[in-house]
């Protein structure tokens, strides 16, 4: 079982993430993430996605959108660094990211799709790794951070965007 990773593994700026995290089996936790996060967009039209709750924020499907690109970038550095892989890698602009990327021009289908795809990796990922892998560590963003961390932010970072969404855009 995937023990939850002290504050020494990862940057402070990813704490809340990790806090929002909730204890138990971690395969089981983004699991059950994904069925939440299925339901809740199914349930979503286009034009509701659209919305933004305030000039200059993002819309529903842009949100939602940073929550997949940010999962594909954060799996991967966990796979760079769980294989051993020092090469320290760069940050990125989500906001570089969400303007490039078209979010408003797909469907919420098209985006759930994507979504269920980068999760089904994810999950792959994690259940394949050795249990000598989540103790590495790696350098992203200039900042040391190990692979479990890495997992937990996945986690956190989905749970914060999705109170977001239900909050701001949704009103629950």
């Amino acid at each position: 079982m995937l023990k939850r990773p002290s504050h020494e593994d990862y940057p402070e700026y990813y704490r809340g993430y990790v806090g929002l995290v909730p204890e138990g089996d971690f395969v089981s936790i983004i699991e059950e993430q994904q069925k939440v996060m299925k339901d809740l967009i199914s349930s979503i039209s286009d034009i509701q996605a659209n919305h933004r709750y305030a000039p200059g924020k993002w819309s529903l499907k842009e949100v939602f959108g940073h929550i997949i690109d940010t999962e594909r970038i954060m799996s991967y550095r966990l796979l760079r660094f769980a294989r051993g892989d020092q090469t320290p890698l760069a940050g990125f602009n989500e906001n570089f990211f969400v303007e490039n990327a078209g979010f408003d021009k797909l469907s919420m289908t098209d985006l759930l799709e994507e979504y269920m795809s980068v999760r089904q990796s994810t999950l792959a990922l994690v259940r394949g790794l050795p249990e000598e892998s989540w103790v590495r560590k790696g350098i992203a963003n200039e900042k040391v951070t190990s692979t479990t961390a890495l997992a937990y932010i996945i986690a956190g970072h989905e749970l914060h965007h999705l109170n977001i969404m239900k909050e701001r855009y949704l009103g629950q």
